[in-house]
């Protein structure tokens, strides 16, 4: 029985981090269509957090009601005269005079606009993330200049220092941080590698690590590494018994293994040296020159040494526009990736369903806020781009109707709405079934 207590914890962590994430993430869309609904004089009734009983209440100077409800799975904003709180159907019987207040009554524009609103609100949270992180933990530097100084383990020597130019590794020529990128794969392995930096105006040649150890920078979440426990900074010293000291021996030794156990012994800072046994995962990943390659996977980022970069201040405009350019690369990237499922590109396992984007949010969270702010920033993007897909009952089908109606001069008839209402609400929940059951059986 004890030992189900770990388990039953880290599973109420995972579901109040889900649920967390995704009260924030529901909250935000929905105001989005409350927000510019109201500027664009639609009357809102409800506003709700959640679904079901009502917990707690209030209702502001323009009539809406402010409430958070009992079941934590998402929300809505009720809109006068709407049927349900989809806001689909024909809806109901209203005072002619309030009509202009109603979503079916107000103008095709002010229409467009307040459904529009709900995605593109998920797109701004998302950039406001992304920026935020650029604007206040900075950007590595233009030029390559050694920051902080990582914990290494033992053996590992280190004697660049904050502040250092780097102006040559293995005595070839640096001027950008790509130069050590392309310089370390031609390095020998070795216990160290020589490092030609400008010190206190001094040009000097110093032992410094590989450039690209076998350093964890990142953990995927729901891979093999998460699932061990494995997170950034840890150091993979061996792997079946053999040393390891940079970053390429570890990826190829997980891809020969082609899905059988790997045994790997990791250092952690602070705790010292543990074993680990993962099994690596087949994922279908973007390829450089196009297209999707198979690979074995154990879920883990690495090419970061035992120093950080220096950064600079990215200003709110740069810092805005590399918010608006990670989120833009979720949204193409969404797109790729269910197109090449749709043409079999890709295995259909690779979507999942509510149990992994949980477990995802659990294993983000756990990883610290930042990460789970970021995890959060993504889903938005993700999220807002799946409502515009043109299926009925999500945004896009909305909206999709409403293009219809601009193009024809008229709506789609009563029948044809419900008719077509029914037939994406079947799709959706065959979709979130389909994803369900990847979670439940796919490898």
């Amino acid at each position: 029985m004890t030992d189900l207590i770990p388990q039953f914890g880290g599973t109420l962590w995972t579901l109040a981090a889900f649920f967390v994430a995704l009260a924030v993430i529901v909250t935000v869309h929905e105001f989005g269509h409350y927000y510019i609904g109201r500027l664009s004089g639609i009357r809102a009734e409800v506003f709700s957090v959640g679904f079901g009983p009502r917990l707690i209440s209030r209702r502001d100077r323009r009539g809406t009601l402010w409430q958070l409800a009992a079941i934590p799975l998402g929300g809505y904003v009720r809109f006068l005269g709407d049927a349900n709180a989809a806001s689909a159907g024909p809806g109901q019987a209203v005072d002619p005079a309030l009509r202009r207040q109603t979503l079916t009554g107000a103008p095709l524009w002010a229409r467009f606009a307040t459904l529009l609103a709900g995605p593109v609100f998920n797109f701004i949270l998302s950039i406001l993330v992304f920026g935020g992180f650029a604007l206040f933990q900075g950007i590595p530097a233009d030029e390559p200049q050694v920051g902080t100084i990582a914990e290494a383990p033992p053996g590992v020597v280190n004697e660049l220092q904050p502040g250092d130019r780097i102006l040559a590794l293995g005595g070839q020529p640096v001027e950008t941080w790509r130069d050590i990128g392309r310089i370390a794969e031609a390095l020998p392995l070795a216990d160290h590698q020589d490092w030609t930096v400008l010190r206190d105006g001094a040009e000097t040649t110093v032992r410094g690590p590989d450039p690209v150890p076998a350093r964890i920078s990142g953990v995927a979440p729901r891979s093999a590494a998460a699932d061990a426990g494995l997170r950034a900074g840890d150091v993979v010293m061996a792997i079946e018994g053999r040393p390891v000291s940079r970053f390429s021996q570890l990826r190829a030794a997980v891809e020969a293994a082609e899905g059988q156990p790997v045994a790997l012994q990791v250092w952690r800072p602070g705790a010292g040296v543990a074993d680990y046994t993962l099994v690596p995962k087949m994922q279908d990943l973007p390829a450089e020159g196009g297209g999707y390659e198979r690979r074995w996977l154990i879920g883990v980022t690495g090419g970061e040494s035992f120093f950080a970069p220096a950064t600079r201040s990215a200003g709110p405009l740069e810092s805005l526009w590399l918010g608006v350019v990670q989120t833009w690369g979720i949204i193409t990237s969404s797109l790729s990736g269910m197109w090449a499922m749709i043409s079999g590109q890709i295995d259909s396992c690779n979507l999942g369903g509510a149990i992994s984007i949980a477990e995802s949010t659990g294993q983000a969270a756990s990883a610290g806020g930042g990460n789970f702010l970021w995890w959060i920033a993504v889903l938005s993007a993700a999220i807002g781009f799946l409502n515009l897909l043109p299926i009925p009952v999500l945004d896009g089908g909305h909206l999709m109707f409403y293009t219809w109606e601009a193009l024809t001069g008229r709506p789609p008839s009563d029948k044809a709405l419900n008719l077509l209402t029914a037939i994406g609400m079947a799709a959706v929940l065959s979709l979130m079934i389909f994803g369900l059951s990847n979670d439940l059986f796919c490898p």
